[in-house]
């Protein structure tokens, strides 16, 4: 199994736009970037993604998903990604990022989420793809487009 760095830097930022061009066939940094990292770190969507733990934690989240989940870049790298839905969401999303696991990717997703302070919101217009290295899977990556407060 595939161990990912955690990093902002320049590598972690090729594994996810590597991946993310090679499965869903789109660039996800703008061609001519300068700086791709600082880029997607700053970037106006959010930016996760997690390892390949039996329960796996974040090993990224750009400053856009701090805002919404209310996590500092420290309290978020590690924590286990399950806690980023509520307890009654979890099974869905679970089923979500196997489906992932088998088939690359999927479009459109949109689940319930739930932010440190225990605020309620969904994300939406999401893209969920496999982080793919030659070694193999090393995890998982989510960019979401929307955020809609929980009415």
């Amino acid at each position: 199994m595939a161990r990912l760095v955690t990093t902002r830097g320049a590598d972690f930022a090729e594994l996810l736009f590597a991946s993310y061009a090679e499965l869903i066939g789109d660039p996800l940094v703008p061609e001519g970037t300068p700086d791709p990292a600082a880029w997607l770190y700053e970037a106006p969507f959010g930016l996760l993604a997690h390892n390949t733990d039996p329960d796996p934690t974040f090993v990224y989240a750009n400053l856009t998903a701090q805002h919404h989940f209310e996590y500092t870049w420290d309290e978020f790298v590690g924590l286990p990604s399950r806690l980023s839905a509520g307890e009654e969401d979890r099974e869905a999303r679970r089923v979500l990022l196997d489906g992932v696991r088998a088939r690359g990717y999927s479009n459109d997703y949109r689940g319930p989420r739930v932010a440190k302070s225990g605020r309620r919101f969904w994300i939406a217009d999401a893209t969920v793809w496999n982080l793919v290295t030659d070694a193999g899977l090393a995890g998982q990556a989510a960019l979401i487009r929307r955020w809609e407060n929980e009415a």
